[in-house]
């Protein structure tokens, strides 16, 4: 399956509504900035931008047992002369603190989108206390972080943050807002 085969595509002149289609504007926008390297844990905030990115043979992708391996690959990718981007949840931010190190003191342009639990019509409390320090925790380590809550102003903001990462040489993470990924139900 190709990443077109994955893409909804409004038709011709007209533009895609990004509070449902914000994944595959995403996916254009990291094209666009060069990203071709991704790296994830499975996730079901990020599933549609996971399978597009899969389906695209340009794309080298990575499925990571824990999100701090995403962090050496991302590094590793840019020694190669490739741009990377990490996709995680917010509860795997925790598990990233002390590689995040590396890009940080490596000045390694680095990329992360976060998909956020633990907020809007949260039911796992597991997930409420990481949830709750993600941003602090990403920034106290030295990262810029963004958020965005609609899918309008995530599309505009991972295009900024790709900008700073690349070309700036900044460690940067989007956050997701959780109410933009909608309600978990099991």
């Amino acid at each position: 399956m190709a990443a077109a085969d994955v893409i909804h595509s409004p038709g011709p002149g007209k533009a895609r509504d990004l509070a449902i289609d914000w994944p595959a504007e995403l996916y254009d926008t990291l094209k666009l900035a060069g990203v071709r390297h991704m790296s994830y844990v499975p996730d079901a905030g990020h599933s549609t931008l996971i399978k597009l990115f899969n389906a695209d043979p340009d794309v080298v992708t990575n499925v990571l047992t824990t999100e701090e391996e995403g962090v050496a690959i991302a590094a590793g990718a840019w020694l190669g002369g490739q741009r990377s981007v990490l996709l995680m949840q917010s509860s795997g931010a925790g598990n990233c603190i002390n590689m995040l190190s590396l890009p940080v003191q490596g000045r390694f342009p680095f990329l992360t989108l976060v998909t956020m639990r633990g907020e809007w019509a949260e039911f796992n409390p597991w997930q409420v206390p990481m949830g709750k320090a993600t941003q602090a925790a990403l920034e106290a380590i030295g990262l810029t972080v963004l958020r965005a809550e609609t899918g309008e102003d995530l599309v505009e903001t991972v295009a900024q943050a790709a900008t700073m990462a690349f070309e700036a040489d900044q460690q940067i993470a989007v956050l997701i807002g959780q109410r933009l990924l909608g309600k978990k139900k099991w």
